[in-house]
């Protein structure tokens, strides 16, 4: 397995329970990145130090992955290397030349690979959009395989004129989530937890929340995340100072905290894969007030568990925030079927690692 994933070693809860799984069905290896002051490595993994200069660091991870993948082929000699994304696909495809390996090369497919330099990072990064698309596209059409983890990614998939081998949920650290919910607060808070970029929509939640928030007092907004776009969350600090906090980061247990004392999960992203925090807003029972883009849809249905815009319809965002924030009612009547719709996307550490088995089993075969 290949990606940029950092892990920290040894691993611990249900990512140690998942690699369990999945050692126990394939013999396996992981090529990923370490934390500046973690273990590089142990009999599974492989991981690679962060670059010095922290601006480089991603550039520095892709430009190595092809003379890594090609070293570890050439003393590991995997039936299949699963790849993250297109771009680490690329990355296998040059290291598999590299080593003279005839091993498969397998593309998972999260989320619209794209965003990557549309709608991420710095300004400079979208320069690089053209040559990071044409390397993608690439990529997806000469890997031996696709595997897609939703509807929406499969469709993805399809546009770009390949047929996905498998679809199946990625693996989803959720255990913290799975205890019951409490009710709702009797103060209304709304939670948006994401990286600020872009991608969220960042920019289009401070224009929601200015709309929202003289139209509800008594509300607040809790921020968690960080990212280019921190100086957002800072303005909004320091126009409702008295109805906004933020966050940059948190442990689990305290996301699920977060999620407990929230009425609702606010989430206006303007490009979506999976939805990871989606599900788990809704097994904490929380209603998810959302953009209709990416894969959102196939989480959130509309005015069932949540309620779904266009991610530059800031003044329905808005209204949604009035509705839901000031109508208990209404917002327990959207939470009733939150956690129901939560619990169908679980899955168990050995039920991903038997679909990884046959994935790689199918690739082998075909």
């Amino acid at each position: 397995m290949a990606g940029r994933t950092r892990y920290r070693l040894p691993l611990d809860g249900s990512l140690r329970r998942k690699f369990d799984a999945l050692e126990g069905e394939v013999d396996l290896r992981v090529l990923g990145s370490a934390p500046a002051d973690g273990p590089s490595g142990d009999g599974v993994f492989r991981l690679a130090r962060p670059f010095p200069v922290r601006t480089l660091d991603g550039a520095s991870f892709y430009l190595r992955l092809p003379f890594r993948v090609a070293r570890e082929l050439q003393r590991f000699p995997a039936d299949a290397v699963l790849t993250q994304s297109p771009y680490e696909a690329a990355a296998a495809l040059l290291g598999r030349r590299f080593a003279r390996s005839r091993t498969r090369v397998v593309v998972d497919v999260h989320g619209d690979w794209r965003t990557f330099t549309r709608l991420y990072g710095s300004p400079a990064r979208r320069l690089l959009t053209p040559l990071a698309e044409r390397v993608s596209s690439a990529a997806l059409r000469r890997a031996d395989a696709v595997r897609t983890v939703s509807p929406y990614t499969s469709a993805l998939v399809r546009e770009a004129g390949v047929q996905p081998a498998a679809e199946f949920p990625a693996f989803m650290d959720l255990d913290p989530f799975l205890v019951p919910p409490r009710p709702l607060p009797e103060r209304p808070t709304a939670l948006f937890v994401g990286v600020l970029e872009r991608y969220k929509n960042v920019d289009g939640l401070a224009e929601i929340w200015r709309r929202a928030a003289p139209r509800i007092p008594g509300a607040t907004l809790h921020i968690v995340g960080c990212g280019t776009l921190d100086g957002v969350a800072e303005g909004l600090v320091h126009s409702f100072p008295s109805q906004t906090t933020w966050s940059q980061t948190l442990r689990t247990e305290e996301v699920v905290t977060a999620m407990d004392d929230a009425t609702l999960l606010l989430l206006p992203s303007r490009s979506e894969g999976m939805g990871r925090v989606v599900v788990e807003g809704l097994l904490r029972g929380r209603p998810v007030v959302a953009s209709r883009v990416g894969g959102i849809p196939d989480l959130v249905e509309h005015d069932v568990n949540g309620l779904l815009f266009d991610p530059e319809d800031h003044a329905g965002f808005a209204r949604a925030l009035a509705c839901l924030l000031s109508d208990p009612v209404e917002a327990e009547r959207l939470a009733s079927a939150a956690r129901s719709a939560g619990e169908r996307l679980v899955a168990s550490p050995a039920d991903y690692a038997r679909s990884v088995r046959g994935l790689v089993e199918s690739t082998d075969h075909s």
